[in-house]
């Protein structure tokens, strides 16, 4: 249910931003947006809080945010209280700025390797992945993980290349196990 929630109101904002033609200021204000609710946990458990009313809790979120993001922004802020739906907030923000990466073809890579990659190592990892995928630019997550041994594991989506050293070494105790076995 949330996962359609989620899509649902974060294909209307995806459609409004296209249609007024503020994909781009859109974006950053609901990354903006995000951040706030991120770091105000009170902000949600006020909007959960059975006590306030509608009207209160749309005249607060109105207050915080008018003149400080869009009319578009503020007021699918407002729908979304009025529907109830501010647990889904989150979601709906992740939704969205999934959909504007896809629309402008932006992936989001995780690189694992055994120690830490230099600049110019990461840099030269970017520069083939996207010479290899259909991205235009690629956000880039590197992380360090010295039980891979050596090499690299890349994830782009749900796609995956393991060129570990310890992935390898599996592959070739499983292959040496089976000619035993055989």
């Amino acid at each position: 249910m949330a996962k359609l929630v989620s899509k649902t109101y974060g294909e209307a904002l995806f459609d409004l931003a296209l249609e007024n033609q503020s994909l781009d200021i859109i974006e950053e204000e609901i990354k903006a947006v995000k951040i706030v609710f991120n770091e105000n946990t009170e902000l949600i458990k006020f909007l959960n809080h059975p006590k306030i009313t509608m009207e209160e809790k749309v005249a607060f979120v109105e207050n915080i945010f008018k003149g400080r993001v869009s009319d578009d922004v503020t007021g699918f802020l407002v729908i979304i209280i009025k529907k109830g739906r501010y647990d889904e907030i989150s979601g709906i923000f992740d939704y969205f700025l999934a959909k504007v990466r896809e629309h402008k073809n932006i992936g989001i890579a995780y690189v694992t390797s055994a120690v830490e990659l230099s600049e110019q190592e990461q840099e030269k990892i970017k520069n083939k992945l996207l010479a290899t995928t259909k991205y235009v630019q690629l956000e880039m997550n590197y992380k360090v993980d010295a039980s891979i041994l050596g090499g690299l594991i890349i994830r782009i989506g749900d796609r995956i290349v393991d060129s570990s050293l310890k992935s390898q070494l599996n592959t070739l105790s499983k292959n040496l196990f089976k000619i035993q076995l055989g």
